[in-house]
């Protein structure tokens, strides 16, 4: 059996792919419906660990998340990973492959249309709809030879398309007549409906627009979901600053907004917490005084690390901790806690060693075997439950070993400062396990933490989601182009 296949595409990034995805997702599993998600191909440096030892994007995860499964390599078999304006780490059906420029990574295209389609069928075969999110936006002319992300796939499967648009950016109906235009004809005929996305108003001042639309391209509009203030879904790749209001007394904790930071996600539960004062910190941008700095993951280490030196982050830090701030790094933010990162076989750029910090006694060496897994256990801090995921491809060694931030599955990780100001570890994730948040904002000066549960939050957004979908989109509609009516 096959199963029956949607696609969802946007006219650009951001419009709306990841969260319609999502609570499609669920609102055909309340259905009884077994689906699953797919991402033919992602560029993005948020990621998540699979069941089976994989990695995808981290969007992927929520999604299955919606569809209440355990993520799955299949569910994005081509990940991209930026590491320069013009290269990213190939990652095929969840393991790194290599890095590669653009052009090379055109040529290698039809290689990951195998895997792609492999991963697909195998979903296909196992669940009774599959669910697809495009990327980017189906119109980038320069990119439509072998594509594979947008209507490339959605033609060598033969599924129909939704093609959503963000009216709260302005022009949505440029962006839809413009992306059917430059469609070809087969790829127009796929296409079965339009999308409106974060709609705030009245929607009687809206419906001229909408009898525009349908009578001008022959398409129906399918639905318009209204802007969901605060509404909480992990984001691809986009900083999100906090958006809750501030206590008086809220803990100050900014992180550096690096040019590759990784896994940014890290930092959600803290830009959601009532008692935390969150702040990326833009390039250029003064770093404020704060309770709490945290340096985070990195897809390019040593270019990051120069890149705060050159922002004069190193001087601000050691001033912050002789001032008695605290100081937390986390995976490439560890590593650059330590005394040098040595990359000898080029795999973040050209090969060499460049001093850290200095501020554990440690060193890392970067090495070709990423290590994936998730992993639970305790932090040193208060003896804490804790539980998240490891991707990284340094071996770290040294004497601030013996002083480890936390024992995960019987082995230790990381390490703390003998004057407990610095914390490093390769753990993501940390921040959601509600016991593990309190003690690290009381170690940064919290008196009384009170953090809710991350996963119960991230749970109510999609069926948030999915509610909003059920009451504003014609899902008779949309059941049917499944065939699940």
């Amino acid at each position: 059996m096959t199963a029956a296949t949607l696609m969802i595409q946007g006219t650009t990034s951001d419009a709306g792919k990841s969260a319609l995805t999502a609570g499609l997702c669920r609102c055909l599993l309340r259905r009884g419906v077994r689906v699953a998600p797919f991402k033919p191909q992602n560029m993005a440096l948020n990621s998540a660990v699979t069941s089976d030892g994989g990695e995808i994007g981290r969007a992927q995860a929520v999604q299955a998340q919606a569809c209440r499964l355990a993520p799955h390599s299949d569910m994005n078999p081509v990940l991209l990973k930026p590491n320069s304006d013009q290269g990213a780490q190939v990652i095929i059906q969840g393991r790194a492959l290599s890095n590669m420029e653009a052009v090379a990574y055109h040529g290698y295209k039809p290689v990951a249309r195998r895997a792609v389609l492999e991963s697909y069928g195998r979903l296909a075969g196992q669940y009774q709809a599959v669910i697809v999110e495009g990327a980017g936006s189906p119109a980038e002319i320069n990119l439509r030879e072998g594509d594979i992300a947008n209507m490339g796939f959605a033609e060598s499967v033969d599924c129909p398309v939704l093609i959503v648009a963000d009216i709260d950016r302005g022009g949505v109906f440029a962006h839809l007549v413009g992306t059917l235009a430059l469609l070809s004809q087969s790829e127009q005929a796929r296409v079965a409906g339009f999308v409106i996305n974060r709609f705030r108003g009245d929607l009687a001042l809206l419906q001229p627009g909408l009898d525009w639309l349908e009578k001008e391209t022959g398409k129906p509009v399918l639905g318009v979901l209204p802007y969901l203030h605060g509404l909480h879904l992990e984001a691809e790749d986009a900083l999100t600053q906090g958006e809750k209001p501030q206590q008086a007394d809220a803990l100050r904790v900014i992180v550096p907004a690096l040019p590759r930071i990784s896994n940014h996600t890290d930092f959600d539960p803290l830009r959601l917490h009532p008692q935390v004062d969150f702040r990326y910190i833009a390039p250029d941008e003064a770093p404020p005084p704060a309770d709490l700095v945290i340096l985070p993951g990195s897809k390019s280490v040593r270019a990051d690390l120069a890149w705060l030196r050159g922002q004069g982050w190193e001087a601000y830090l050691q001033r912050h901790l002789r001032y008695g701030g605290k100081l937390l790094g986390i995976c490439g933010g560890y590593q650059m806690l330590g005394r040098e990162i040595s990359d000898p076989h080029g795999l973040e750029g050209a090969p060499g060693s460049l001093p850290g910090l200095g501020l554990l006694d440690l060193t890392t060496v970067l090495e070709p075997e990423k290590q994936l897994r998730n992993v639970a256990g305790t932090l040193a801090l208060e003896n804490a439950p804790v539980a998240g995921y490891e991707i990284h491809a340094g071996v770290t060694s040294g004497a601030a070993l013996a002083a480890p931030a936390a024992q995960l599955d019987g082995r230790s990780d990381g390490a703390i400062s003998a004057d407990g100001q610095v914390i490093g570890t390769y753990l993501h994730g940390l921040f959601e396990s509600a016991p593990a948040c309190d003690a690290l904002l009381r170690w940064a000066g919290l008196a009384a933490p009170v953090t809710a549960d991350y996963h119960a939050l991230r749970e109510a957004g999609i069926e948030r989601l999915a509610d909003a979908i059920d009451a504003h989109l014609d899902m008779a509609r949309i059941l049917a182009l499944l065939g699940l009516m």
